[in-house]
């Protein structure tokens, strides 16, 4: 039996959502976006096909809230056409609030996938989730998919000499190693210390040899940079050759864009799970099969 899929874009991942319909040729559901100067949102729909797999397509970066409504807002209105809805988030916001850190705070995440799951989703699809325990949070199949493969063939064909990777804690060692098993090449793991209060960034490693080498910073979201500036300063001071940084989803919040240019990062590559200037990898492929 001839599976149908239809795509339906929200707002924020509206040339994501066309590229995965173009892979599927299935067809593409325009939701049109309005949003009122009080901040409302409101949607309105195209036709959507009866009896086909629906794909709702929307990152939920900032406007966060926003993003996260009107992603709801679709689900919930495809979910009277149709009884097979798949929410493809590709960024989801609040992922890092998965847990209980400090006493009283709310486990946001928890909330989240309640909502989604409530509005219809009977499935979701995210792509390189910060963290895993944020994914067991949902009571519906589940899917994470990797950008990683994608961003390590963006950099092979740069093909930097004496190139190293590098994670800017010891918590994306598992990703930098396999980023750089597909460039075959080494890789190290800075140690770091953040405090959960202030949220303020130290580098805990006191030296490292990447002395003439072309370095690779990998992680999953930059989000104001801390990390990943306080990790290229560190990495410039032990004589390094370039510093070039990888990510899945790139947010650049305050001005952290310029400000990891400044400390010294000859180049930022990132996905369009987020659409930006930097987004040169395109994750349309990788959803596409995990859907298939």
């Amino acid at each position: 039996m001839l599976v149908k899929f239809a795509v339906i874009g929200g707002n924020a991942s509206r040339d994501l959502a066309k590229r995965i319909a173009r892979r599927l040729k299935a067809p593409y559901v325009e939701a049109k976006t309005r949003v009122f100067p009080d901040g409302e949102s409101k949607i309105t729909f195209g036709h959507i096909p009866k009896n086909s797999i629906v794909l709702v397509v929307q990152s939920t970066y900032p406007p966060v809230d926003t993003n996260l409504l009107q992603a709801l807002s679709i689900i919930s209105q495809a979910r009277k056409v149709s009884s097979k809805i798949y929410a493809v988030i590709p960024y989801m916001g609040y992922a890092r609030q998965d847990r209980q850190f400090l006493s009283g705070e709310v486990v946001t995440m928890s909330i989240i996938a309640k909502m989604i799951q409530a509005a219809g989703a009977k499935k979701i699809i995210v792509v390189d989730i910060h963290s895993k325990t944020a994914l067991n949070h949902f009571k519906i199949p589940k899917e994470n998919v990797s950008a990683i493969p994608e961003l390590a063939k963006y950099f092979k064909k740069m093909k930097l000499k004496n190139a190293l990777v590098v994670s800017p804690d010891m918590g994306g060692s598992l990703r930098a190693k396999k980023f750089a098993s597909l460039l075959n090449i080494g890789f190290i793991a800075l140690k770091k210390s953040r405090n959960r209060n202030t949220g303020k960034v130290l580098i805990q490693s006191s030296k490292v040899d990447v002395r003439g080498k072309d370095l690779i910073l990998v992680d999953d979201i930059i989000s104001t940079g801390g990390s990943i500036i306080k990790a290229a300063q560190f990495l410039k001071r032990q004589k390094c050759k370039r510093v070039f940084v990888a990510c899945t989803h790139g947010l650049f919040v305050e001005g952290a864009e310029k400000k990891i240019k400044k400390a010294g990062v000859s180049r930022i590559i990132s996905t369009n799970t987020i659409p930006r200037g930097t987004s040169k990898v395109d994750v349309s492929g990788v959803i596409t099969e995990s859907i298939r």
